[in-house]
């Protein structure tokens, strides 16, 4: 029997999730729900679905069982809330929430009424990523020294619609992008310990030039580059640079290095991509990725927990994964103010990998 599901947020990302979610057999589509009420009309109507403006309406809806919560970042700390208080399971974009005791609520109230939480990037349960965990795990890389990280590009004013948020708090680079790499880390790597950072924020406006904004000048309130360092529970470092202050680079997305060979990962914010192993002595060469999703797939981490929550087993894009990635951010600009060191407190356990077939 296929579960409801219920989108709220009806902005530039809903698409995708949209389209992922109508194919599933797992999943009932239900309904949309976005504060503009004529945009969650068109989508509504694109999909044949029921469209509402009002949260509330939308939220105690009967048939909507998870709800898939594609709000602005401000919002997902109030949403996922409220939706919890119904008995609503939630599946959200990332960030979680716009801090780590937001974030620890949530994953409380959660497991206190015995609902499922998820979060975004379910990106990491694509076929490019699966395909370098099951290359770590099989042991050829030897130990695992340390990996590095890089998402560094001149910012979003120039492609997004309405970019002001990305420059807001829970915004940022890595609020913004950084949970697709730090998720990726945990996945091929294990959960951190600890981490520390510098910042920076040069800018304190900055121009729009994509359209319907053009020309306009948007406010800068958080760091617009940040350099960290991790360190992991299996005893690897590993560094991170995020920046929308970027106009180049050459550095691959994310490279994992051991003592017996090199990976380099495919870019976190996609499912699919190339993999490349140098083992040690050798040269680079392509690995095939020989997991299922490689193409485009967000809302994968929903039918998931769907399938997840009708054979009892735990679903893979967990909110306690996303609160160790929120209490990794947060404490990334927690060190860079006071100049030391941030230990972390969460420290969840991988899930397990996504299997040889699909469904």
């Amino acid at each position: 029997m296929p579960i409801g599901v219920g989108v709220v947020g009806c902005g530039n990302i809903s698409d995708v999730y949209l389209r992922t979610l109508s194919k599933s057999d797992a999943i009932h589509l239900v309904s949309v729900c976005d504060v503009i009420h004529e945009r969650a009309e068109t989508v509504g109507t694109s999909y044949g679905v029921t469209h509402f403006g009002g949260l509330e309406d939308f939220l105690e809806d009967p048939r909507v069982e998870i709800v898939v919560n594609l709000t602005v970042p401000s919002a997902h700390f109030g949403v996922t809330r409220r939706a919890i208080s119904l008995g609503k399971h939630v599946y959200s974009e990332k960030p979680l929430a716009l801090s780590f005791a937001e974030g620890q609520s949530l994953v409380s109230e959660a497991y206190a009424a015995g609902l499922r939480l998820g979060c975004a990037p379910d990106t990491v349960l694509g076929a490019g990523i699966q395909t370098c965990r099951e290359i770590i795990e099989s042991g050829g890389m030897g130990q695992i020294v340390g990996a590095a990280a890089h998402m560094m590009c001149p910012g979003h004013e120039s492609w997004h619609p309405d970019p002001g948020f990305y420059y807001k708090r829970g915004g940022g680079p890595m609020f913004d992008m950084g949970p697709y790499y730090l998720t990726a880390l945990h996945t091929l790597l294990g959960p951190a310990v600890s981490v520390m950072a510098m910042t920076s924020l040069l800018r304190t406006t900055r121009t729009i030039s994509s359209e319907p904004r053009h020309g306009q000048s948007i406010s800068v309130d958080v760091p617009t580059h940040i350099a960290g360092l991790l360190k992991f529970e299996n005893g690897a470092i590993g560094q991170i640079t995020t920046s929308f202050d970027v106009c180049a680079h050459s550095f691959p997305p994310i490279e994992v290095y051991g003592t017996e060979g090199s990976l380099r990962v495919p870019d976190p914010n996609g499912f699919g991509g190339t993999p490349q192993f140098c083992p040690k002595g050798g040269d680079w060469s392509n690995v095939e990725a020989n997991r299922p999703y490689a193409a485009e797939s967000r809302g994968l981490g929903v039918i998931d927990m769907a399938y997840a929550i009708a054979e009892g087993r735990p679903h893979r894009a967990k909110g306690d994964i996303a609160l160790h990635v929120l209490e990794m951010m947060e404490g990334f600009h927690l060190s860079a103010q006071t100049h030391s060191e941030t230990d972390l407190t969460t420290s969840p356990e991988r899930t397990e990998p996504m299997s040889l077939t699909s469904w």
